[in-house]
């Protein structure tokens, strides 16, 4: 079975969004919804990198269970965050950000999907469980993203 490539696939790919969500915390401090709601969702990623780091032992896989925090480069980005909030880059930037997490967050989603579908052929109730409690909060990220680029677009573009 294949189901250690999905495993590991997934475990990378949910550590890159919990890391791509506190670097974009990190860049928009200046907008609280973003800040703050993009790091309790990278919070949410981080416990599914945990959760499949324990389902990937059963498979054979040693996976890491720690997410690295923000980085050293964490109060630079918040600092110039700040200093830019009043010029309209940002905005442009905010919506670049946006699309890229939204773009990881489908990626994610499409991976708990095929770790689903696989558990279920291979009749693997644990994975089965895994994937029925994580996908859906990954669903919910992807629409925050969504919704947030919907919101925030018309006015950082026509402005």
């Amino acid at each position: 079975m294949k189901l250690d490539l999905v495993l590991r696939e997934l475990h990378r790919a949910e550590k890159a969004l919990a890391r791509d969500l506190l670097k974009t915390s990190d860049r928009h401090h200046a907008e609280h919804e973003v800040h703050h709601l993009a790091r309790d969702l990278s919070e949410w990623s981080a416990g599914h990198v945990r959760e499949i780091a324990r389902a990937g032992r059963a498979h054979g896989l040693d996976l890491d269970e720690d997410v690295p925090g923000p980085g050293p480069l964490a109060p630079l980005r918040t600092a110039l965050s700040e200093l830019g909030a009043r010029r309209p880059e940002p905005g442009v930037v905010l919506l670049a950000d946006l699309r890229r997490l939204h773009r990881r967050a489908a990626g994610v989603s499409l991976d708990w999907e095929l770790l689903a579908q696989g558990a279920q052929a291979a009749k693997d109730s644990g994975l089965l469980e895994l994937a029925g409690r994580c996908h859906p909060r990954t669903l919910r990220q992807l629409k925050w993203t969504n919704a947030m680029l919907k919101v925030l677009s018309p006015q950082i573009l026509t402005s």
